[in-house]
C-alpha cells in the first residue's frame, strides 16, 4: 500500500489508497497545535474555540454571545420563541463575521422573522489546514447540537428551525443529526464541500437527505470545490452547476468565487422569495454543455419557499453578471 504525504505549511495532503485517519489517532490525548493549525482531540462542549452568537431584528448587526451554561442567556439576548430560527455555519478558512456569512446574516435580518444563530469555528479551520478542519467538524457538529438542544429546551420549535451551512459547514449541519434524538426539520446545504469528502467520508460525516425531513442543496461549483449530483431531497443546479457568471480570473479564483455564489444566490432568495426559479431536469450536476436535460413538470422557487416534499433536481438560469447577485 503506497501513501504519499506532502507537508505544506502545517497541512497534510494524503494520496493513494489510505487517507490519514482524520477521525483517527493523531494526538490521541491532547489537542495538537502546529503552525496556524489546530487538531482537536478533546470533545467537550462548550469549547472555547467555538463561539455561538445571536442576531435579532432588534440587535441588528450587533452580535450577542450565547452561553449554553446560563439558562437566562437566550432571554437576555433577545431570543423570541415565536420567531423562526436559523443556524448558520461557515466553511473552511471562514468565520461568522466574513463574507459570505455576513451576506446571509444581513438577508435574514432584512426578513426580520428569524432568530439568527451563527456558529463561529474560525480558529479551528485556518488556511491551509484542511485536514485538521475536516477532523474538527466532528466537534463543531457536537457543539452545534448542544446549542440546538438548548434553543429547543427554551421554547424553540424544530419545525420552525433550519440549519444553513456553506461548504464544510453544510456537512456539519448534517452531522448535527448524529447527536440529536429527533431529526432536524430542514437543512439547506450551500455547495457542500467535495475535496476528500467525496472519497473518504461515510454518511455519518457528510450531509445526506437522511439528516433532516427536508434537505435542500444549492450547487454552484459542482465537481470542483462542491459535491456533485443529487444529495438532498431537492437539489438546485445553478447555471450548469460549475462556473457562475461574474466569476473571473484563474481557475482557482473562478472556482472559489463560484463556490461562494451559492450563499449569494440563497441570500437573494431570502430577500426576494420567488426571484430564483428552478425547472425540473435530469439528476446530474454539473451539466455538460447547453443541454441541461430539462424535464416536464412544475417549476419551483429556490430557497425557503421551495415546497416541503419537493423531490428531484431543478435547473436554474440566472441573468446576473455580477460577482454576487445580492450585493
Amino acid at each position: 500500500m503506497k501513501i504519499d504525504i506532502v507537508y505544506c505549511l502545517g497541512c497534510f495532503y494524503v494520496s493513494g489508497l489510505l487517507f490519514i485517519e482524520v477521525y483517527g489517532q493523531i494526538g490521541a490525548y491532547f489537542d495538537l497545535r502546529y503552525w496556524r493549525c489546530v487538531l482537536k482531540k478533546e470533545y467537550d462542549c462548550p469549547d472555547d474555540d467555538i463561539q455561538y452568537y445571536l442576531y435579532t431584528p432588534h440587535s441588528g448587526r450587533r452580535r450577542l454571545r450565547i452561553d449554553i451554561r446560563n439558562p437566562l442567556s437566550l432571554k437576555l439576548s433577545g431570543f423570541n420563541a415565536d420567531k423562526r430560527n436559523v443556524f448558520i455555519i461557515h466553511g473552511f478558512n471562514g468565520t461568522e463575521s466574513k463574507t459570505p456569512m455576513t451576506i446571509l446574516r444581513d438577508a435574514y435580518l432584512f426578513r426580520a422573522d428569524h432568530n439568527i444563530f451563527t456558529i463561529n469555528w474560525g480558529d479551528l479551520t485556518n488556511f491551509p489546514c484542511y485536514l485538521s478542519s475536516l477532523s474538527n467538524t466532528r466537534l463543531v457538529a457536537q457543539c452545534t447540537a448542544k446549542l440546538y438542544a438548548f434553543v429547543m429546551a427554551n421554547g424553540g420549535k424544530a419545525e420552525k428551525t433550519t440549519c444553513v451551512g456553506h461548504s464544510l459547514g453544510a456537512h456539519i449541519c448534517g452531522m448535527v443529526s448524529n447527536h440529536l434524538t429527533v431529526k432536524q426539520h430542514t437543512i439547506i446545504g450551500l455547495d457542500p464541500a467535495r475535496p476528500l469528502i467525496d472519497r473518504y467520508s461515510n454518511k455519518h460525516f457528510r450531509l445526506t437527505k437522511d439528516d433532516a425531513y427536508h434537505v435542500q442543496i444549492i450547487h454552484t461549483n459542482a465537481g470542483f470545490l462542491g459535491e456533485v449530483d443529487q444529495l438532498g431531497h431537492v437539489d438546485f443546479c445553478v447555471n450548469g452547476g460549475t462556473t457562475q457568471p461574474g466569476c473571473k480570473g484563474n481557475a482557482l479564483r473562478v472556482s472559489r468565487c463560484s463556490h461562494f455564489q451559492s450563499a449569494c444566490f440563497f441570500a437573494k432568495s431570502l430577500k426576494y422569495p420567488t426571484s430564483i426559479i428552478g425547472k425540473p431536469c435530469t439528476q446530474s450536476c454539473p451539466k455538460k454543455g447547453r443541454n441541461w436535460g430539462l424535464l416536464p413538470g412544475k417549476s419551483i422557487p429556490m430557497g425557503l419557499e421551495a415546497p416541503y416534499g419537493a423531490f428531484g433536481t431543478y435547473c436554474v438560469h440566472t441573468e446576473t453578471k455580477k460577482g454576487c447577485p445580492f450585493e
